[in-house]
């Protein structure tokens, strides 16, 4: 059953059913649609539902073009991506959702397009608050015909970059000493069938077999023909030739060697499964379809327990202190927190709590936090590592403001729990704000004689939006606040340029109703954490990227768990200021991007090719760990602070 809402126009579709003599609404539906398309000779095809329409958002100073040529514009132009997705240009708006149950998560397939619904109107159903990018600019072009780029190509770059011409000079296999010894050293897949061609051309320099009896201590002399056995250890092929009493005269291996005879291969695959962001049993899958050699399961967990994770830690904490010197130079850091619940089914067991500066939008911080950390309440968890990141950051920096979203646990901390004398301001995501707001004229709307402030819903919304965003103190705000309750019954200027709207007569139920909550006293002591016009919608793309590394559908423990998430946010900052990508014929390239959180879309402009220029680093650092500690253990034992000791 899916709802439509259809606000005023409610009571006339009920009497033209009942005109009609029509038993269902889906057969009204259908009786306009048919008439609609008998009266519009433009419509050729009928109405299908395609889950989420376009969106109508337009673009500012770009000229309208072809939809061949949307996606790009010229360097001449004026346009600016950062106006356009600035929350400053944005507006409050319902998401064009209402053919989707509110159980819908995205747009429908394409085997439920072609489905019949039989719709339920319900006067009571208002669409989810959204954000509206560039709704106050002025414009004539819209992003409908912009490519839509998804959550992955969001985070990873389509396609690659072709290697290096080269042809390697053919050699035996060395041992590794070194990590320049076979870091960024190119590597190819090599086929059975292939080498036994290389085989047949090469020519050993024994002639006959060298190998000492152990019994006799006398040489074997066995003579040519050797026979050739080509076999895969892990990911590597070894070749041998074999005397006729058995004795391997030659071997030759396609990869390099550890000490303690650990194909070098092996290892890196082990370590760059888990940099790259992916899952073992996926890999291991395609090496099956391949037919080709994989490092055994058990071999590529130890290696990433015992190598990886400490070494990205530290790597991590590397990388973070250069942030933090610079940002104690500062005389006021602003930091943007949120977090990021690991739920597969139902049941939350990780929390990452992320904070990010507001200048730069660098990564400042990461916290973990376990379920068993918290006596497996997850309620808490939130709570639990903003404590962990406040107590970090306000010794580092010189913390001034704090924006989060409207977790109430949060900001009791802050009105009368152990931060309320921090001298740091806590401020509320904007989005948050107009979304309480929206909810709480829903939920009246509902009472009798009041249906009309759905009509005045998102209007309302949008006055308290540009009352923040227009003054920086209570009692300005109080004063352009307020006048929206002579707005909605006309008697200062409207709110809405829509004159068809009706107005709410002053002193009636709906308006008392509107006065209850624009005059709340809990509602206006929040006003203050709103009148910075923060936003922490840009953590939403640091949560795209923990997705494509820690997928919520896949189970990790606590350490590889954190580690991957700490490669999300390397990968983050390191390619966070790349420069916009610009195509043969000098313009920048745009593709439209859909956000969860605040249900908007923005605008991105391609990026050059990501580098990915730390993992060279990274690998170096892994692989030095397990060049300098000999051979490798066969576990490893669990540091004081893994959750995993909780009970």
């Amino acid at each position: 059953m899916t709802r439509i809402y259809i606000g005023p126009a409610f009571d006339r579709w009920k009497d033209l059913k009942e005109s009609k003599g029509l038993k269902s609404d889906a057969q009204l539906a259908l009786l306009l649609l048919d008439s609609y398309e008998r009266d519009d000779a433009t419509v050729s095809t009928p109405f299908k539902h395609r889950g989420k329409r376009p969106l109508t958002s337009t673009l500012p100073s770009v000229t309208r073009r072809s939809p061949e040529s949307m996606s790009s514009v010229d360097l001449n132009e004026t346009f600016r991506v950062e106006e356009f997705n600035s929350l400053n240009n944005a507006t409050i708006d319902w998401e064009d959702d209402t053919l989707l149950s509110e159980k819908d998560d995205g747009p429908l397939s394409s085997s439920q397009e072609d489905v019949t619904r039989e719709f339920d109107i319900d006067e009571d159903y208002v669409p989810r608050i959204c954000v509206r990018s560039g709704g106050v600019l002025s414009s004539n072009v819209n992003i409908d015909n912009v490519p839509e780029v998804s959550i992955d190509q969001s985070v990873h770059d389509d396609g690659g970059e072709d290697g290096p011409d080269y042809i390697p000079d053919p050699d035996s296999a060395p041992d590794v000493h070194d990590e320049d010894d076979i870091v960024g050293h190119p590597a190819s897949i090599a086929y059975h069938t292939s080498l036994q061609q290389l085989v047949d051309h090469l020519e050993l320099p024994e002639h006959v077999c060298t190998v000492i009896d152990p019994s006799t201590m006398a040489k074997c002399g066995a003579p040519k023909p050797f026979t050739v056995r080509i076999t895969s250890r892990g990911t590597a092929a070894i070749i041998e030739w074999i005397c006729a009493s058995g004795h391997t005269v030659w071997k030759w291996a396609s990869q390099p060697f550890l000490n303690l005879g650990m194909p070098v291969g092996d290892f890196l695959l082990s370590c760059n499964v888990l940099l790259s962001g992916n899952n073992y049993a996926k890999i291991a899958l395609l090496f099956k379809f391949m037919n080709m050699g994989m490092v055994h399961q058990t071999t590529f967990r130890n290696i990433q327990d015992i190598y990886c994770i400490d070494t990205i830690k530290d790597f991590w904490n590397t990388r973070r202190s250069e942030i933090i010197t610079r940002l104690k130079q500062k005389d006021s850091v602003v930091a943007l927190g949120g977090a990021r619940m690991d739920s597969p089914g139902f049941c939350a067991q990780h929390c990452t709590y992320t904070t990010i500066d507001n200048d730069t939008k660098e990564i400042i911080s990461v916290v973990n936090m376990d379920k068993r950390a918290t006596a497996r309440n997850s309620v808490i968890m939130q709570r639990e590592a903003f404590i962990r990141t406040f107590d970090t950051l306000h010794e580092e920096v010189k913390l001034t403001e704090f924006c989060t979203d409207a977790h109430v646990q949060i900001s009791s901390l802050f009105e009368k729990g152990k931060y309320k004398d921090s001298g740091v301001h806590h401020s509320l995501d904007m989005w948050h704000g107009a979304k309480i707001l929206g909810e709480k004229i829903r939920e009246a709307a509902q009472q009798k004689d009041c249906t009309i402030l759905h009509e005045w819903n998102k209007d309302i919304c949008n006055h308290f939006w540009h009352c923040c965003k227009m003054t920086d103190d209570f009692h300005t705000f109080f004063d352009k606040w307020t006048g929206v309750l002579h707005h909605v019954t006309g008697e200062h200027s409207p709110l809405t340029d829509n004159r068809d709207k009706h107005l709410i007569q002053k002193d009636s139920k709906a308006h008392q109703t509107l006065t209850e909550i624009v005059l709340n006293e809990q509602w206006l002591k929040s006003v203050g954490k709103y009148l910075h016009f923060r936003s922490t919608a840009e953590l939403e793309s640091f949560h795209n990227h923990i997705l494509m590394y820690a997928g919520k559908r896949f189970g990790f423990s606590p350490p590889v768990y954190g580690a991957r998430v700490l490669l999300a946010a390397l990968d983050y900052n390191h390619h966070l200021s790349r420069s916009p990508k610009i195509n043969a014929a000098g313009q920048y390239e745009y593709r439209k991007l859909y956000n969860k959180k605040s249900r908007k879309w923005t605008l991105r402009t391609l990026k050059e090719t990501k580098s990915y220029s730390y993992i060279p680093a990274l690998q170096r650092a892994v692989l030095h760990k397990r060049l300098s500690g000999g051979g490798m253990p066969s576990v490893k034992p669990r540091t004081p602070d893994d959750p995993r000791h909780q009970h």
